[in-house]
C-alpha cells in the first residue's frame, strides 16, 4: 500500500486500506486516541436467525456488500492490536467497540498490549433483533496505553445514544457516542489532537472529530464506504449539517447522554 490518502485537507486525512496494513505504515507515536468499531466477522458466522446471517450481507437489497468482515482470528487481532500500540503516543488511550461474540472471544486479548480500564455499555436505547435475547447493548473497551487519566469525572460507564434507525450505512454509529469517546480522553491543555480510526465506516467517528475540532486520520478497506464519508464529511464542511443524521436526533442524543451521569460532587 502507498500511504497516499484518498481524501485531505487541513486537519482530515482518509485512506482507502486494511486496517492493520495502513496502521502499520502511520508514523509511531503519531496519534493522541484511537477510536474504532471493527467490522468483526464473529457474529455474522456463528449467529443464525431465520434464514439469514444475523448482519445480514451489507449490501442493497441484500445483494451488493458494502465491505469485507475483519478475519477475527486470534492472529488476526494480534497484529492489529500491536499496530494501534505503536501509533499511539505515551499516555494515550483507546476505545474499541465489540459485540457480546468478539467481546468473549478477543477482548482478553487486548490486555496483551493495553492497560484495560474500564468495559463502557452502549444502550440503543431501543431494542433490536437478537439471538434468545433481543439486543439493546454493545459494548466498548476502554484501555490506556501509559498512564493517562480521564479528562472528566463525571461520566459514567453506561451510554445512552440512540441508535440509528434506517441509516444509509448498514453499520452507522451515532455521531455523539464518538464524541462521548473524545470528551472522555482530551484534557483541557490539548489544543492539537489527533484521532485515529482505522475501521471509519461511513465517518461519523470523522464528522465527531469536525464538531469538536480534532484532527483525524482514518481509513477503510471498502471504496465504497469510503467515498461515502468523503462525501459526508465534504457536506459537513461546506453546509454546516450532517447529511446522514439529522440534527434533531443529535441534540436528542446529546440531552439524553448528559442527563444520565453522575455529577463531579457525587463521583466515588
Amino acid at each position: 500500500m502507498s500511504l497516499e490518502p484518498h481524501y485531505q485537507n487541513a486537519d482530515i486525512s482518509l485512506y482507502l486500506s486494511d486496517a492493520a496494513e495502513w496502521l502499520e505504515q502511520l508514523d509511531a507515536e503519531s496519534v493522541d486516541l484511537i477510536i474504532t468499531d471493527p467490522a468483526y466477522s464473529g457474529m455474522n458466522r456463528h449467529l443464525m436467525l431465520g434464514s439469514g446471517r444475523i448482519v445480514g450481507e451489507y449490501g442493497a437489497r441484500g445483494t451488493e456488500r458494502w465491505f469485507e468482515e475483519f478475519e477475527d482470528t486470534q492472529s488476526n487481532y494480534r497484529r492489529l492490536l500491536a499496530a494501534c500500540q505503536r501509533v499511539l503516543r505515551s499516555n494515550s488511550h483507546l476505545f474499541i467497540m465489540f459485540d457480546a461474540f468478539s467481546l468473549l472471544s478477543l477482548g482478553p486479548l487486548l490486555r496483551e498490549y493495553f492497560e484495560v480500564k474500564n468495559l463502557i455499555t452502549w444502550d440503543k436505547t431501543h431494542i433490536g433483533m437478537g439471538h434468545y435475547f433481543r439486543r439493546q447493548t454493545e459494548f466498548i473497551m476502554f484501555a490506556s496505553k501509559g498512564r493517562k487519566p480521564l479528562a472528566r469525572r463525571d461520566i459514567a460507564d453506561i451510554w445512552r445514544f440512540r441508535r440509528i434507525h434506517r441509516a444509509k450505512y448498514p453499520t452507522q454509529k451515532p455521531v455523539e457516542l464518538f464524541e462521548a469517546m473524545i470528551a472522555a480522553s482530551r484534557a483541557e491543555n490539548e489544543t492539537v489532537f489527533t484521532v485515529c480510526d482505522p475501521f471509519m465506516g461511513s465517518g461519523s467517528s470523522a464528522i465527531a472529530c469536525m464538531r469538536q475540532n480534532c484532527h483525524f486520520v482514518g481509513a477503510d478497506i471498502a471504496e465504497r464506504a469510503l467515498n461515502l464519508s468523503i462525501e459526508r464529511i465534504k457536506h459537513m464542511r461546506e453546509h454546516g449539517t450532517d447529511p446522514l443524521q439529522s440534527a434533531t436526533a443529535a441534540a436528542e442524543n446529546q440531552k439524553r447522554f448528559w442527563e444520565h451521569q453522575t455529577q463531579p460532587d457525587t463521583f466515588d
